[in-house]
């Protein structure tokens, strides 16, 4: 085996490796870095930059008012892969954004829905020494046509502004999406969601890598979520 050959086994070795150790850590507490990249799916509804720096996006800020429904404590941690090695990547600045319990955006008007200058269930953290970065938020909500999931977005700031490095949805276990909507204020909107497998983004998006499993935690639950990116 010649240099490069070795040198290439032990970056993909590497990379398997982390792959194996994030899928088969259940725990909030035991997140491991993402060496396999993470798949892009499309924005979708409805990314607004807020500059809303905050890890508790439950409420809205200009009125204090919390969204109901169960706590999400939601772990993200982002590693960039560069010439088939994979490190933690500090200063990334994470956005993510989802509806509420009855299906409903902030900061848009949409059907007789308007929520134009409200800005819950929105924001973004910065991402540490190690990568992460923490919110608490609820559990999402559904609308026709889609599964139940998180947009999020991963960017880099400079000079010249903030650079997109990806952006994805994140899903749910549906074992789990099935426990929590027997619980208020889910259960009145029980059935109708859309299953995993039927959504369309899902399916052609790789939407089985951007699965969550949620567990619980307190009074809701916890769900841990590593994120690989390609770095120039």
């Amino acid at each position: 085996m010649n240099r490069f050959d070795q040198t290439r086994r032990e970056a993909l070795i590497k990379l398997a490796a982390g792959s194996l150790a994030l899928s088969t850590s259940p725990s909030w507490a035991r997140i491991t870095p993402n060496c396999v990249l993470t798949p892009e799916q499309t924005e979708g509804p409805y990314f607004v930059d807020t500059q809303l720096q905050r890890s508790d996006i439950r409420s809205d800020p200009r009125t204090g008012r919390m969204r109901a429904g169960l706590p999400l404590q939601l772990q993200l941690q982002v590693t960039g892969i560069q010439a088939g090695q994979c490190r933690a990547l500090p200063g990334a600045i994470v956005d993510i954004w989802h509806c509420d319990a009855a299906g409903v955006y902030s900061e848009v008007s949409a059907g007789s829905n308007d929520t134009t200058g409200q800005q819950f269930l929105r924001g973004y953290q910065i991402t540490d020494q190690l990568g992460k970065v923490n919110f608490v938020t609820i559990y999402p909500g559904w609308y026709p046509g889609r599964a139940i999931h998180i947009h999020f977005k991963v960017r880099t700031a400079s000079r010249a502004g903030k650079a997109e490095l990806l952006t994805s949805q994140l899903y749910f276990d549906e074992a789990v999406t099935q426990r929590v909507y027997q619980r208020p204020p889910y259960a009145q909107r029980a059935t109708g969601y859309q299953s995993n497998e039927r959504d369309g983004i899902y399916r052609s998006g790789q939407g089985q890598q951007l699965l969550l499993r949620p567990e619980p935690q307190g009074q809701g639950y916890a769900a841990v979520f590593g994120i690989g990116l390609m770095l120039s």
